[in-house]
């Protein structure tokens, strides 16, 4: 197992925007890509030019007007003659718009089969609502579906008297769901039909005056970047579908899956390259041609930016050469191997699908390696930072990039792995108990886990976990160690990552810990509330500084330096539980360690993720760290989370946080 390190992109910016956009859309439509393929097939052998009606006419000498032939497949094509509607019609009307709206509601509900279910009966006002297959509007009534019934369901949460939870429940859904329906089917469906026929002209124009290879321009270098899902399952899918529904096909589903760009690129590598990028050329050439992982390719353009020029021609010839041949698609390609797109392209279309492919990996090869020659006498590139540099782009570690050359495995052994935060005394403690847990779990032995301020690093440790956000100034204090960034302290898959990469050993996990203490030690219950008051981040912020205030553990300007943390990097730890903290320049405001807990039944939006606990912590010393431990513990357990939940008193939360063993 391999981890390779990375600098996630920058939370802020237009790129990030459309890419997180991009993700979200993707989210709705990649879960379903079995359903459009299963579609595609369907699609290909049974309409009146699919593979049956071909091979019964040339192969088998009969007419389609005949015998059983025509009965069999009319009816499950829906042919026109027969008293069957088919299959191929209703599956791209109801199935596969209504598979997309319920994903997006269920996304946007946490998870949660409830936002799923509006979101379908949201999704259906539209599909009735129109006449085009509606996939832009389930992934417009979707999520609004899933996410409105979320916002309902606080307003009544933990308010509904025992015994009445499901029928608020089952009526709440069901009437909101309807009101949502008939908005989709006045407002949603006719709005996005006019938007889906505007979009569609504009295609046909593009393709009428001879400039759809010019798209190449655009989503070659979107590519590389992780900006095209927002224009590809956003746009093309959709308009695709509803253009292989009528045609029978579709050109719009390889603008951006013609896997002979990146093809062409690998192979100038593998002749003309140097270095790493030569020798791990050709086992990317297989995941990407045969795979279908096109990122594979994309830190080496990254690493010679000028390289971008050899995919964009490659991607005009190949949409060039599909415009000629009026070639296209059945359902959308995905991955992006030449497998998938062989299997999705129609009897008519196999010579300009597959010569799409040649002249692209021709282009592509020819340019690249023009480029490459020039470039002999310079240095070969570093291939491992341009893959960083990839998975920046991507805002996660990327499954392909251990062979790139990125790998951290090779830098040896870890045995020291440090969590660092900006102050130290807070975050970074709860993730490091998280992950000690799970390493003494393991049975790995030899390995030191501790949490420490980034300004108080130094190039000692092998492994640094730190947010996302903080990945790059760490990196600054260690810059020979292997760096892993995460989003969620309490949770974060890289944990399971960074277990499995440790190997097997025996023994017992060492660390650094903290002196034991009692809860009552450092939270005291009269900074306990179990009903806070503040409806904000912000308020809730300045409501559990006040009550360290209050506790006399430190001085009002405290809290002030609590929101200055925030705006650095969220104290979000996961799991429904934020930890604001002072920066670690406000410590001299600290009188002594404590913390306050304050629970919030209706929820509070911390930037976009929801915290119903909300804990301050002020920590001169490390007399907190024994609590803050117990804290991980119990927020890694949905039982002990479900005690604090009922606790009626302070004590009780005192009970729940002394009973943990850390």
């Amino acid at each position: 197992m391999a981890i390779t390190t990375s600098t996630p992109a920058s939370s802020s910016g237009a790129r990030v925007r459309v890419q997180k956009f991009g993700t979200f859309l993707s989210n709705m439509v990649l879960p379903n890509i079995g359903a459009f393929i299963a579609w595609g097939l369907i699609t290909a052998l049974f309409i009146p030019t699919g593979w049956i009606a071909l091979i019964g006419d040339n192969a088998f000498g009969y007419t389609l007007e005949e015998g059983y032939t025509y009965g069999f497949v009319g009816q499950l094509g829906g042919w026109e003659g027969t008293d069957s509607v088919g299959i191929v019609g209703p599956m791209i009307t109801y199935l596969l718009p209504l598979l997309i709206g319920y994903t997006g509601g269920r996304m946007m509900y946490d998870d949660s089969t409830r936002g799923g279910v509006v979101g379908a009966i949201a999704t259906m006002g539209a599909i009735a609502g129109a006449s085009v297959p509606m996939f832009l509007g389930a992934m417009v009534m979707g999520p609004l579906g899933g996410w409105s019934m979320k916002k309902l369901d606080a307003l009544w949460s933990h308010k509904i008297r025992p015994g009445f939870e499901m029928l608020v429940n089952n009526f709440s859904a069901g009437i909101w769901g309807a009101i949502l329906a008939i908005l989709g089917f006045v407002v949603a469906g006719p709005f996005v039909e006019q938007f889906s026929k505007l979009a569609s002209n504009v295609v046909d124009t593009l393709v009428d005056n001879g400039l759809l290879p010019l798209t190449s321009i655009f989503i070659e270098p979107a590519k590389i970047l992780f900006l095209n899902n927002a224009i590809n399952q956003g746009i093309l899918t959709p308009l695709g579908t509803t253009e292989a529904l009528e045609e029978g096909k579709s050109i719009l589903f390889l603008l951006e899956a013609n896997p002979g760009p990146g093809l062409g690129l690998l192979l100038a590598f593998t002749f003309f390259g140097r270095g790493a990028a030569k020798a791990s050329a050709p086992g990317a050439i297989i995941i990407q041609f045969i795979g279908g992982i096109h990122e594979i390719y994309f830190p080496y353009v990254l690493m010679k930016p000028k390289l971008v020029l050899a995919v964009i021609g490659g991607g005009m010839a190949g949409v060039a050469t599909n415009v000629a041949f009026s070639s296209g698609l059945r359902s959308p390609a995905s991955p992006g191997s030449i497998i998938a797109v062989w299997l999705s392209t129609p009897a008519g279309s196999f010579v300009g699908v597959t010569l799409s492919v040649v002249a692209a990996t021709a282009v592509s090869f020819a340019i690249a390696s023009f480029l490459l020659k020039l470039d002999r006498s310079t240095d070969e590139g570093d291939l491992a930072a341009a893959t960083a540099q990839m998975e920046a782009n991507k805002g996660k570690k990327s499954s392909v990039s251990g062979m790139l050359g990125g790998s951290a495995a090779a830098a040896g052994p870890v045995r020291s792995i440090v969590f660092a935060c900006d102050a130290g005394m807070g975050s970074s403690a709860m993730g490091a108990s998280v992950l000690r847990r799970k390493i003494q779990q393991a049975g790995h032995g030899d390995v030191t886990v501790v949490n420490k301020a980034i300004s108080s690093l130094d190039d000692s440790y092998d492994l640094v976990v730190t947010h996302q956000d903080l990945t790059d100034r760490a990196r600054q204090r260690t810059p020979s160690a292997m760096h892993v960034s995460v989003d969620n302290f309490m949770g974060s898959p890289r944990y399971d990552e960074i277990v499995e990469m440790l190997g097997t050993s025996s023994g017992t996990a060492v660390a650094d810990e903290a002196p034991a203490a009692a809860a009552a030690d450092v939270l005291s219950r009269d900074s306990i509330v179990l009903g806070g008051s503040a409806r904000t981040r912000d308020d809730a912020i300045a409501e559990a500084g006040q009550l360290l205030v209050a506790a006399g553990a430190v001085d009002a300007s405290y809290v002030e330096a609590m929101h200055e943390r925030e705006k650095s990097v969220s104290t979000h730890m996961g799991n429904g539980l934020a930890i604001p903290h002072g920066t670690n320049e406000a410590k001299g405001a600290i009188r002594r360690s404590a913390l306050s807990f304050v629970r919030y039944d209706q929820g509070i939006d911390w930037n976009g993720k929801q915290a119903d606990f909300v804990v301050g912590i002020a920590g001169a010393g490390d007399d907190h760290l024994a609590l803050l431990r117990s804290l991980a513990m119990v927020f890694a357990d949905e039982s002990q989370v479900a005690r604090l939940r009922a606790a009626t008193t302070a004590d009780e939360v005192l009970a729940v946080l002394d009973g943990v063993t850390v």
